[in-house]
């Protein structure tokens, strides 16, 4: 009896395990494209949230470059000091912005450093003013070595604190790019740093005197080898603009260089020169002095 079914033509069964084939390859296709619409989805959500989380945290600036970037004016920073309790400490050094909540304790109200809360003090981390036109951005006057100081004093920030942005100002613009005065002021540290080093590689020729000081009998200098002598600081000038003098030893034969001062104070004797001739010594150069511990 003959059967209904008809023989497979050559070649159908390829065919049809074709056909099989390229319907995988297409379903796999569309598996990977929705995984990848999910997961673009998943990134920007995630992004959304950020940015929104940064913004209700610094709710005030308008515009700024990005979710990690904010431009603060003078009078948005000025809220960030301290006293709401529901906005974060912040504050300011040559235009940098910092978050400072961590420290509370101390940047908070009534806390030691709340002066610099809320505001660019730049100029009091090495004046000392603490007060009125001290709490300044301004660093006009400062020497080399003083503005090297406030640099350093912004690394320290960069270092334990969040960044949160910029101060447009004296040391940014409104779109967050430095200044003349940022780079005039860095390029003074780096004159101050270098200035620095070449001093302390020409006072390390000539060991320091020795010191100490007490309530009871004062000040008193003397040196392991040799004689204690007042000189002028090399480079002092250039690095602060003013003129100071530092306590140094020097052997004997070397007392009769010029520039040399006796310190006008105790000196606790050494080496083979008596008191008399100290005395004669402290005679031929009277006048007043002051030696910085």
């Amino acid at each position: 009896m003959a059967s209904d079914q008809s023989p497979p033509r050559p070649g159908e069964d390829a065919h049809e395990d074709e056909q099989k084939g390229s319907s995988s390859v297409k379903g796999k296709a569309m598996a990977g494209k929705t995984l990848g619409w999910v997961l673009a989805l998943i990134v920007a959500v995630v992004a959304l949230f950020v940015g929104f989380s940064f913004k209700s945290r610094y709710p005030i600036a308008p515009s700024f470059p990005s979710p990690q970037l904010k431009l603060f004016k003078v009078d948005e920073l000025a809220l960030y000091n301290g006293t709401d309790e529901g906005l974060p400490i912040l504050l300011g050094i040559l235009g940098s912005v910092f978050d400072v909540t961590e420290g509370k304790s101390h940047y908070g109200v009534g806390g030691g450093y709340h002066h610099f809360s809320g505001r660019d003090a730049s100029r009091a981390f090495v004046s000392g003013n603490f007060t009125g036109e001290g709490l300044t951005d301004s660093l006009r006057g400062l020497s080399n070595a003083e503005i090297k100081s406030v640099v350093e004093w912004r690394g320290f920030y960069h270092k334990s604190y969040t960044f949160v942005g910029k101060l447009v100002g004296l040391y940014y613009d409104d779109q967050g790019n430095p200044t003349k005065h940022l780079k005039g002021a860095e390029a003074k540290a780096a004159r101050g740093a270098q200035l620095l080093k070449k001093q302390k590689k020409e006072e390390d020729k000539l060991p320091s005197c020795n010191s100490k000081w007490s309530q009871d009998e004062g000040g008193e200098v003397w040196c392991d080898n040799g004689f204690p002598r007042l000189i002028q600081r090399p480079l002092e000038i250039a690095l602060t603009g003013k003129m100071s003098k530092r306590c140094a030893c020097f052997r004997e034969d070397q007392l009769g260089e010029p520039g040399l001062e006796v310190y006008e104070g105790r000196m606790r004797e050494t080496g083979s020169i008596d008191r008399v001739q100290i005395h004669q010594l402290q005679d031929m150069n009277r006048q007043t002095l002051s030696l910085n511990y």
